[in-house]
């Protein structure tokens, strides 16, 4: 049998029976113990190891994959050229371990072809049902990840004045986060959820250095907010004509857009919120009635 010497253990002590049996088992299933310790909070012995990819399989009662976050996850990976998050596990048999929140992960490198998988074993099988209740992390919403991309640009403007937004496609992932990262900067009540989906057709990342594009990203935020003011102030006149529907804003703006569907050719960023500044107040509100709001509220998607 194996004794604790032949992996790290961390604090100095001999981990219970049952844990340096199941570091015995993970070698004798082809995985290999990188540490045992105690976890900062409660003291629980866990296990640090790779485990034979082949044998690590989502519980049987988590929810399913989503294709899209796998996705998304394996290209990132595969970008960074790095694995850095390991998955928990338990072992509710001899030659199996079951992970309650790493099966995205889980999936991404069985699809790289890795043989093998990082994880944190948790020698106590009932935690996988705890885990779940644990998993809080969310992903970003929309106004966290503008701020953290403008907030990037801002850095890099100072660490990098040579390079540009192109040169970081990849971290800032959309042109449109930047404007929208500058107007949440200006208001963190931004209704930046309602413009998104038209900023996402006409923005694109700039052309040269940051000091060049910065002021030119200020000059976008400004149409965009300009328009929103547009926007609200026609609101205001459908409220106080009694028009309260939370729908009311996007609304306004579906009717507004200079961005159709039909139009084979987009125009200008600058032309796109000239114009729906305009559109929005030449709009004749007296039109607008109530169960048309409530109508298009209810087939709108998410």
């Amino acid at each position: 049998m194996a004794t604790t010497r032949e992996y790290a253990v961390h604090p100095a002590g001999s981990p219970p029976a049952e844990v340096r049996a199941l570091a015995d088992r993970v070698t004798e299933d082809g995985g290999h113990v990188l540490a045992v310790y105690q976890e900062p909070v409660g003291d629980h012995w866990q296990i640090f190891c790779l485990l034979p990819i082949d044998q690590v399989d989502a519980t049987p009662y988590q929810r399913d994959l989503s294709p899209t976050h796998v996705k998304r996850l394996q290209e990132v990976v595969k970008k960074l050229e790095r694995f850095v998050d390991p998955v928990v596990v338990t072992s509710p048999r001899a030659g199996v371990y079951w992970t309650p929140n790493g099966n995205h992960r889980r999936t991404v490198l069985q699809k790289l072809k890795a043989k093998l998988v990082p994880a944190i074993l948790i020698p106590d099988s009932e935690v996988s049902f705890q885990i779940l209740a644990l998993n809080t992390e969310k992903a970003h919403n929309l106004k966290e990840k503008s701020l953290e991309v403008i907030r990037m640009v801002r850095v890099l403007a100072e660490d990098a004045p040579d390079s540009g937004e192109s040169d970081f496609a990849f971290q800032f992932e959309s042109p449109h986060l930047i404007t929208l990262g500058i107007l949440y900067e200006q208001n963190k009540r931004f209704a930046g959820g309602a413009f998104a989906p038209m900023l996402k057709r006409v923005d694109q990342f700039l052309a040269g250095k940051f000091s060049k594009t910065l002021p030119e990203r200020e000059e976008r935020a400004a149409l965009v907010k300009a328009a929103d003011d547009a926007l609200g102030k026609a609101v205001e006149k459908l409220k106080r004509r009694g028009l309260n529907h939370p729908y009311v804003k996007n609304f306004l703006l579906a009717r507004t857009t200079p961005l159709t569907r039909a139009r084979k050719t987009l125009p200008s960023f600058e032309q796109t919120f000239t114009r729906l500044k305009e559109n929005i107040e030449s709009a004749d509100l007296g039109k607008i009635r109530y169960e048309d709001v409530q109508r298009a509220a209810v087939v709108a998607p998410e």
